[in-house]
């Protein structure tokens, strides 16, 4: 009589714990990749790949031998180009498991940031009054050392006047983006690269997509102000939260820029992606 049905009820314990360990491993590498090409244009390519593999199914199972080999040429050459196509995705992918270390070495206070942040509020708050466009890049753990070679070096510290005076309309380096890093004003007027998104609202002007394109290819942080309305933008992880006031942005700023990383709740953030406060609109 066979029996075999019956192993997985008299399985050993250990047996049954490591393969829950090894469904929730992959199930949850493969939320987390579909995460990342959410609203990308991989997005798209991954549904056509599932149409293509219902098409090699079909064929197979009606015994198209013509459509069959057709196919099989079509997968040698996707093998080849998809890596190509999926690079900005997977690069993303890879720069999120480097820094989802569990431990961090930064022992930094909770408020040892506070006055560069409100010097950035401040500026923001006066730019949106104003309505004068600024796009200011806050660097975190992901180099983006390609595009600073781009704008000026100041290294200055953080003040709401040097920043106003940056983005105001006859500064030479009111055209691009201020890069701050080590909560330092490293450099102005860069020249950041566009996201390529296909379904980003056709209203985007070149700031917005400048900061949601750096946000997919790093972690940083990019605050947006419109020069046509004045609205207070932020920009991470390749969403865009609009309409920002000045004291949401604190809070969003204070909580991403200045919380303990030495707090369990933070490499527990990096890896799961919970608590993140910017949405897609």
């Amino acid at each position: 009589m066979d029996i075999s049905y019956l192993s997985g009820v008299f399985a050993s314990p250990w047996d049954i714990i490591r393969s829950m360990v090894d469904i929730a491993i992959v199930s949850y590498v493969i939320y987390r990749l579909l995460g990342l090409i959410t609203g990308t244009r991989a997005e798209q390519l991954l549904k056509g790949l599932v149409l293509l593999l219902a098409f090699t199914v079909a064929a197979s199972y009606f015994k198209l031998t013509m459509v069959n080999w057709l196919v099989q040429k079509l997968w040698i050459i996707f093998a080849i180009v998809l890596p190509i196509v999926f690079q900005p995705e997977l690069r993303r992918f890879l720069e999120q498991l480097g820094r989802g270390r569990f431990f961090s070495s930064r022992q930094s206070e909770n408020h040892a940031y506070y006055p560069q942040i409100q010097e950035i509020i401040d500026a923001v708050e006066e730019l949106s009054r104003r309505r004068t466009g600024a796009l200011i890049v806050l660097s975190r753990d992901t180099g983006i050392g390609e595009y600073l070679d781009s704008g000026t070096l100041l290294d200055a510290r953080i003040t709401s006047s040097l920043l106003q005076s940056i983005f105001y309309p006859n500064s030479a380096l009111h055209d691009g983006a201020v890069v701050i890093q080590n909560w330092r004003i490293e450099r102005a007027g860069c020249f950041l690269p566009l996201s390529l998104n296909p379904t980003l609202n056709r209203e985007l002007g070149t700031r917005h997509r400048a900061a949601l394109g750096i946000s997919e290819l790093s972690d940083a942080l990019v605050v947006v102000v419109s020069e046509e309305t004045g609205v207070i933008s932020l920009v991470g992880d390749g969403d865009i939260r609009r309409n920002l006031n000045s004291h949401e942005l604190t809070e969003i700023l204070n909580r991403e820029l200045a919380s303990n990383e030495a707090d369990p709740a933070s490499w527990i953030r990096r890896w799961t992606g919970d608590g993140r406060d910017l949405k897609k609109e």
